[in-house]
């Protein structure tokens, strides 16, 4: 009998008047494929409101930040620390990490100098909590430490470095699911079961400029004219093609082979793929829409990305949503031909009527519709996951 290894899901969706994944001009950021730009949202942008969604789900937040000796400080303030005493601790904290930890200033939002790590650490927000208390078991040695050094950073450690290296090596739901990859701290990294591709528009696009402005209310009660403000935004507009796959073997080694969590991690990781949307710019464009078509495999060979279907783009004239359906549903088929059906242990698909073939018998490669989200999660989850803790 052949072992589910894959899940692999695959979503058509259009996104409106939108500008949910910026570049560093504020531009939608955009990629050239076959020759035609595109429109493209980065996995990243996509894959951390599919994290917030999983852990808003299931509990257990993560927190990826350069702040941690801020994060400490605040939490010992709180239990009646002096502020250049709970300073101290955060500091100490990072300087007893290792040797690869370092600090340096930065200022905050606020103009005020503070004290980061040179390494995006990834951690449960319950592990800064730790920290805190493990500073606070070793009060009285931390202020001696701080009283003798000219500068907190010229401070010596005096923590217990295993100690503080296993609370940042705690691992969270979404860090067995999307990995973490912290060279500095040995032990730290996690291989992530999640490979989630950049999202990219079936078709070409290009950027609309939007020019706008804004009323100065009083100045208007005094007839007074011209605008308070005026600027120019930029947007798009598309279909696209949107792709992640899940390693089951992966993620059950993560999960010391409990299949139980397993399933619940995939099935909201799932549900999130297909249900978020990045927030960028949305106060301003309410793209929110939902998927057109949504399809699933489960496979026992490998993984498969059905971008290739869109390297020639899509033609326009009546929309692109149900013409790049169809050119998946092709691709789909010719992919399983060249591979073998017998490699697919599940194939199903949800859709909207405007994705619907216009002979309305449904497509031939994208296997059975499941009707609704839920139960096609549900169903590709009980093939690639069944039964109980394994």
């Amino acid at each position: 009998m052949s072992t589910p290894k894959y899940i692999d899901i695959h979503v058509i969706q259009t996104l409106p008047f939108s500008n949910v994944n910026r570049d560093d001009t504020g531009s939608p950021k955009t990629v050239e494929f076959g020759g035609v730009e595109r429109t493209r949202v980065s996995s990243q942008s996509w894959k951390r409101v599919v994290r917030q969604h999983v852990e808003e789900a299931v509990g257990g937040e993560t927190v990826r930040t350069r702040r941690v000796v801020v994060g400490v400080a605040e939490r010992l303030i709180k239990q009646g620390w002096e502020k250049p005493e709970a300073e101290a601790a955060g500091v100490q904290i990072a300087l007893s990490a290792g040797k690869k930890i370092s600090l340096k200033q930065e200022k905050d939002e606020s103009d005020e100098v503070v004290l980061t790590t040179n390494v995006l650490l990834l951690l449960p927000e319950s592990g800064i909590d730790e920290l805190a208390a493990l500073a606070d078991e070793h009060r009285e040695m931390i202020l001696a430490e701080a009283k003798k050094a000219k500068k907190l950073t010229g401070m010596k450690p005096k923590l217990p470095s295993e100690r503080i290296n296993e609370i940042l090596s705690r691992r969270s739901a979404t860090i067995n699911l999307f990995g973490r990859m912290v060279a500095e701290l040995p032990g730290a990294n996690v291989d992530g079961a999640v490979q989630v591709a950049h999202a990219f528009t079936t078709h070409g696009t290009a950027v609309e400029y939007d020019f706008f402005t804004a009323v100065d209310d009083i100045e208007q009660k005094l007839d007074l004219p011209g605008s308070g403000y005026m600027d120019t935004a930029l947007f798009s507009a598309g279909t696209f093609y949107r792709y992640a796959n899940v390693n089951l073997t992966d993620l059950l080694r993560n999960l010391d082979r409990d299949t139980d969590l397993a399933r619940v991690l995939v099935k909201t990781f799932l549900d999130g793929f297909i249900t978020t949307v990045p927030s960028g710019k949305q106060n301003a464009t309410a793209a929110v829409t939902l998927p057109d078509l949504v399809y699933v495999t489960v496979r026992d060979d490998r993984p498969v990305s059905l971008a290739n279907a869109f390297e020639a783009p899509v033609g326009g004239g009546d929309g692109f949503v149900r013409k790049s359906a169809h050119r998946l549903d092709s691709h789909a088929g010719a992919i399983a031909e060249l591979l073998g059906e017998s490699h697919v242990l599940f194939s199903a698909h949800t859709t909207t009527p405007g994705a619907m073939p216009k002979n309305t018998e449904g497509w031939s490669h994208l296997g059975v519709n499941a009707r609704s989200f839920e139960k096609l999660i549900d169903d590709a989850v009980d093939v690639a996951l069944p039964g109980g803790r394994s």
